[in-house]
């Protein structure tokens, strides 16, 4: 085999960037646009703000009662017996009543720390989408990569077949070595549709999560690279992740709410109070006027201590919840850790040490395949190392992309402005042949 046929089988495998057109989809541009009109955040924010409104309503006074009405005498007329009896008038009271000192207060107090609860849930769902549109980015991106790949390798295959039919047209080989690398390119064009499956799949996906219409066109994303890589330490992530996780927060509202409430069922020892005044007119006698306090008597003291217990095991209950809450967030953090940093490990190999020799010893099996040293079917399974090899690269490179959108969600931290030091990227492998 001659230097430019073999030059054109090993430069398609190096350096596939050079190949690769930067697209114009672009992730931040996606993120603002879910955030903007994804349903399940503008359902979630409105959710929010009616939460908002209630603390005002809880720690408002119930509204007064106005009455008014007659006492009649001799017959039920208004009026009968005006000015000459004195049980007849006319007139009309207002009441207002008034909740014992400081309940309006932790009502109030109860229903604010109910609504800083459902803000934690807007900036959880905020997060989820966002972590939901990383994901399917990456995976739409990664397709795209995936399918680069396999056309690249498509060409590598074609010009192995090239190969094997110059040398059955010589003589020198068989026509099963042809056959097996046209067999090889139709699995190929198999493995290309469902690659084009997965494109059509994600690019639905994203277009839902951002409220467009399904089949509406994404433009090509650019390469996926891994960024600077993971920051800092699983430590630090954890930490950080106690302290801004609007899961671990809801959380915390949701036991200072419980604590509120026990407060506030022990207002209901305390009796609450109804202001009565009145003007009553008798005709030609003097006017009469009302002034009345009513008060309850808290006698029901069995259901006053069963409701404080009540709001008790809520407290406990909350406390339980917040500490499986941070137990179960820490356990998912280690293991999207786990998860992307031994995805960064595999794609740092596969580039410096796996692919680099399953491309040497593709090199080395295609000219002794040409020399008739090897047969065709070595040539053939070294083909297929290298194109497995280089598509489990992508996936690794998914996993943790993937792993690093979930990361961002269960913590609410941004990994890629996490104060930390950064690894250095992983370069895209090259192979330099001699000739």
């Amino acid at each position: 085999m001659d230097w430019n046929r073999r030059a054109a089988v090993f430069l398609a495998f190096a350096g596939s960037a050079v190949a690769q057109v930067e697209g114009k989809l672009d992730l931040n541009q996606l993120i603002r646009e879910a955030l903007e009109r994804n349903p399940e955040v503008l359902a979630a924010q409105k959710k929010y703000e009616a939460a908002r409104q209630r603390p005002a309503q809880e720690g408002a006074l119930p509204d007064p009662m106005f009455s008014a009405g007659w006492n009649s005498s001799g017959n039920p007329l208004p009026g009968a017996g005006l000015g000459t009896e004195p049980v007849a008038n006319i007139g009309a009271m207002i009441s207002q009543p008034l909740p014992a000192p400081g309940k309006r207060r932790l009502k109030s107090e109860v229903a604010g720390k109910e609504a800083q609860a459902e803000f934690e849930n807007y900036e959880s769902v905020q997060l989820s989408v966002v972590s939901r549109v990383k994901q399917a980015y990456y995976r739409f991106q990664h397709a795209w990569s995936m399918g680069q790949v396999l056309a690249k390798n498509r060409d590598v295959l074609t010009a192995i077949l090239r190969v094997s039919e110059a040398r059955y047209q010589v003589g020198r080989g068989m026509q099963q070595d042809v056959l097996k690398a046209q067999v090889q390119i139709s699995l190929l064009e198999a493995r290309r549709l469902q690659i084009e499956r997965e494109k059509r799949t994600r690019a639905a996906e994203i277009n839902s999560l951002l409220a467009r219409p399904v089949g509406s066109p994404l433009p090509q994303p650019p390469e996926p690279d891994l960024h600077a890589g993971m920051h800092g330490t699983l430590d630090a992530v954890l930490k950080a992740a106690q302290e801004n996780s609007p899961i671990v927060l809801r959380e915390q509202k949701m036991i200072e709410r419980s604590e509120t409430a026990v407060r506030l069922a022990r207002k209901d020892y305390f009796p609450d109070f109804t202001v009565n005044g009145g003007y009553y007119n008798m005709g030609s006698m003097p006017d009469m006027y009302m002034f009345r306090l009513d008060m309850n008597i808290p006698l029901q003291l069995r259901k006053r201590r069963a409701a404080v217990t009540e709001q008790q095991a809520n407290v406990e209950q909350a406390r339980r919840s917040y500490a499986a809450t941070g137990q179960s967030l820490s356990a998912r953090i280690q293991d999207e850790w786990a998860t992307a940093e031994t995805s960064l490990q595999l794609v740092e190999l596969y580039d410096k040490t796996v692919l680099p020799q399953t491309y040497l010893t593709l090199e080395s099996s295609l000219a002794s395949y040409e020399s008739g040293g090897v047969d065709f079917l070595t040539v053939l399974n070294n083909y297929a190392m290298v194109f497995e090899y280089e598509m489990n690269r992508h996936e690794e490179m998914q996993n943790y992309h993937l792993a690093e959108a979930r990361i961002e969600e269960i913590s609410g931290i941004d990994l890629a402005t996490f104060p930390m030091s950064p690894v250095p990227a992983v370069a895209e492998p090259t192979l330099e042949l001699t000739k």
